[in-house]
C-alpha cells in the first residue's frame, strides 16, 4: 500500500496518552506496516534501526497497541484493511486484464472509528468502468469507388462527305481509346487522306477497320485498303459531286 489518509482528530484522540517519542514511533510503525503489508518483525532492535527510533519507544508502542504473534506484531485494524486492499487489488487486476490487458487498480483510503489511520479503497463502487462504445466503421451506403475516366464529348460535326454511320463508328472508336475527337484531329486526318488519294470517309473507314484513332498516308503505302466495292462506288460518286461543284458549267456544255 502506498497511500492512506491521515485523520488528525481521530489520531489525536487515540494517541493522546503517548509521549513525543512514542507518538513518532507509532506513526513510523504504521508507515512500515501499510507499506510492507506485513506485521512488524519481532526483532525490535532491527525495527528501531530501520525507523530511526529508540528501541524503548518501539517496544512501548508495540506492547500497548499491537498483539504479538509468532510471525510478528499484529494490529487488527491494519490487518483488516490490508486484507481488503489486497482483495480489491487482485480482483481489480483480473478485471483490468480482461478489459484492457493491463493492471489498473484505483487506490484510495478511509479511516476507522478507533483513530488508527488506515489505507484502503475509498469506495469499491467508485471504480467504474469507462464508458466505451465499440463503434464499427459505417459501411452502409458506401460503395467501393471505381476509377472512371471522363471522356469529353466531341464538339465536331459530322462532315458532309462522311456518312452518319461511319462517323458514329469512328466516334465510338475514339471514345473506347479515350481519345476525344477534336476539329484539329479531323483536319489532320482529312489532310493525310488527301495525300493518300482517298476521301475523308475512306480514311475513317480504314481507322475503324484497323483500330486507329488517327490516319497517316505513309501507313497505307503498299497496304490494301479495307474499303469494300460498294463503298468505293459511293466514294467515286462523292468525287464526281466535288468535281461538279468545282466546275458547274462542265455539265451544261
Amino acid at each position: 500500500m502506498h497511500h492512506f489518509p491521515f485523520h488528525i482528530g481521530d489520531y489525536l484522540a487515540a494517541t493522546s496518552h503517548l509521549s513525543n517519542d512514542e507518538d513518532l514511533a507509532f506513526r513510523r510503525i504504521l508507515d512500515m506496516y501499510y507499506h510492507t503489508e506485513l506485521p512488524i518483525p519481532l526483532d525490535t532492535t532491527w525495527v528501531a534501526k530501520r525507523l530511526r527510533i529508540s528501541v524503548e519507544a518501539i517496544e512501548s508502542v508495540l506492547q500497548d497497541l499491537f498483539v504479538k504473534h509468532e510471525d510478528g506484531y499484529h494490529h487488527k485494524r491494519c490487518d483488516e484493511e490490508i486484507a481488503k486492499y489486497q482483495g480489491f487489488t487482485v480482483s481489480g487486476k483480473k478485471g483490468a486484464e480482461v478489459r484492457w490487458g493491463k493492471d489498473r487498480v484505483a487506490i484510495g483510503g478511509a479511516s476507522g472509528g478507533d483513530g488508527v489511520p488506515i489505507g484502503c479503497l475509498s469506495n469499491p463502487n467508485s471504480n467504474q468502468e469507462p464508458r466505451t462504445e465499440n463503434r464499427e466503421p459505417r459501411t452502409e451506403n458506401l460503395k467501393p469507388s471505381r476509377s472512371k475516366t471522363i471522356v469529353a464529348k466531341s464538339d465536331c460535326i459530322c462532315p458532309e462527305t462522311v456518312s452518319e454511320e461511319v462517323w458514329q463508328d469512328f466516334l465510338t472508336l475514339r471514345r473506347a481509346k479515350k481519345a476525344p475527337l477534336t476539329n484539329s484531329a479531323i483536319s489532320r486526318i482529312e489532310k493525310e487522306a488527301g495525300k493518300a488519294g482517298i476521301l475523308l470517309e475512306a480514311a475513317l473507314i480504314e481507322c475503324c477497320a484497323r483500330g486507329w484513332t488517327g490516319f497517316k498516308a505513309d501507313w497505307m503505302k503498299g497496304e490494301p485498303f479495307s474499303v469494300g466495292a460498294a463503298t468505293r462506288k459511293i466514294l467515286e460518286r462523292e468525287l464526281e459531286k466535288e468535281a461538279r461543284l468545282i466546275n458547274p458549267w462542265e455539265e451544261i456544255q
